[in-house]
């Protein structure tokens, strides 16, 4: 039965107080956080189940999914964090006071019952993260050393946690993304031939060599850790002065650079060669909607630095043991073919299962019949469980 589905404005607010702005908004001064998302729900629905969605960025009422499970009788609340469709100071701890938030407004104010985390994409280790803090609260401080009390924030665990379309970590995507030829953060025509994916002159063809291919992930991860090793420096270089200066922005060029993206051969699935989800892997490395492209320094220890950044979805569902249901794309242009599995097979939940739906891009663009087949693996394992 496809019901006729409604959507109501959500808006969310708690108080929080700040050092400083970090956020563009006539209330980011006043301490307090506001928060705004879409509940898409069936009409008269009565039902005690729902499904909460958020990204540490985006918005995700527009995608087909939360529309399609809606029509099929299951409520979703698509729900946008402080840092909206502006990641450059995006604190991922801050982001668990605000899914938190949210849980808590479905079952009091809402008044539903189970609420089932639903992670799409960057949402799932989001979702991952927040459970396993939720769980067993341990942190106290950011990465950069600021306060955030999650441990005494009382985090309403979710009663189950979905993953679709999800990739393991944005700062694992990064070291893998980042274009490893960069030489000099001021000037990213400074680069090293050898890893210059995309120079006429390369001389590496496909498939890649797996010796290169080694040597240019450790370029990568060699490039990352410079800058974090400049953004610790300056972080301390601020607070040495004693000054009202607390934090700096800073660019970098070049991260769109991944070699799965060329190359078929690596991490084999059904993914469109020579394209990404955001347009040509080229293009996009040079482009201003890049990962990382605008960072401030206590964002890029908290989203952006492989060593530092806690929101793990490897490492987090290790501390899961809620139903947990994980849904591959095997078609996906934007999440590497193993980070589901590996998320799955990490998961400590004695109630787990996992789905790959064949030929599903990573948006379900012009796929209604893949889309289906989403809402029916979500909806049967749902019920299943008596919800």
């Amino acid at each position: 039965m496809k019901h006729e589905i409604e959507q109501q404005w959500i808006h969310v607010s708690y108080k929080e107080t700040s050092k400083f702005t970090e956020t563009y908004g006539f209330v980011g001064s006043q301490g307090t956080v506001n928060l705004e998302g879409v509940l898409i729900k069936p009409k008269n629905h009565r039902g005690k189940t729902l499904f909460l969605m958020m990204h540490p960025t985006s918005t995700l009422q527009l995608l087909p999914l939360p529309n399609a499970m809606a029509a099929a009788g299951y409520p979703v609340l698509c729900m946008g964090s402080r840092y909206v469709k502006n990641d450059t100071s995006l604190i991922y701890e801050k982001i668990l006071l605000d899914l938190g938030a949210c849980v808590r407004y479905a079952k009091e104010q809402l008044g539903f019952e189970k609420v089932i985390l639903l992670g799409w994409s960057g949402g799932g280790s989001l979702s991952l993260f927040y459970q396993s803090q939720a769980q067993n609260p341990t942190i106290t401080h950011t990465p950069a050393g600021d306060m955030v009390d999650v441990k005494a924030a009382g985090l309403i665990p979710a009663d189950g946690v979905v993953l679709e379309a999800a990739h393991r970590a944005r700062a694992r995507c990064l070291s893998e993304w980042i274009d490893p030829s960069v030489t000099d953060e001021l000037n990213p025509d400074q680069r090293n031939p050898e890893f210059d994916l995309y120079a006429p002159s390369q001389n590496i063809q496909i498939p890649y060599p797996q010796e290169w291919l080694q040597a240019y992930r450790q370029a990568q991860l060699a490039r990352v850790r410079r800058i974090t090793d400049w953004v610790q420096e300056t972080l301390e270089t601020l607070k040495k002065r004693n000054t009202a200066e607390l934090e700096r922005c800073f660019v970098t060029h070049r991260t769109m650079a991944e070699p799965r993206f060329l190359d078929g051969s690596i991490d084999p699935n059904d993914r469109k060669i020579g394209h990404c989800y955001m347009g040509i892997p080229e293009t996009v490395n040079t482009g201003p909607v890049g990962l990382a492209r605008f960072s401030t320094l206590r964002s890029w220890l908290s989203q952006w630095s492989i060593d530092h950044s806690r929101a793990d979805g490897e490492s987090c569902a290790k501390q899961i043991t809620v139903p947990f249901l994980a849904i591959e794309h095997s078609a996906d242009d934007a999440v590497p073919q193993p980070d589901i599995g590996l998320m799955y097979q990490a998961c400590n939940s004695t109630d787990k299962e996992m789905h790959c739906i064949k030929g599903a891009n990573h948006y379900f663009k012009g796929q209604p019949e893949e889309l289906a087949t989403a809402v029916t693996l979500i909806t049967d394992w749902t019920q299943k469980h008596g919800w």
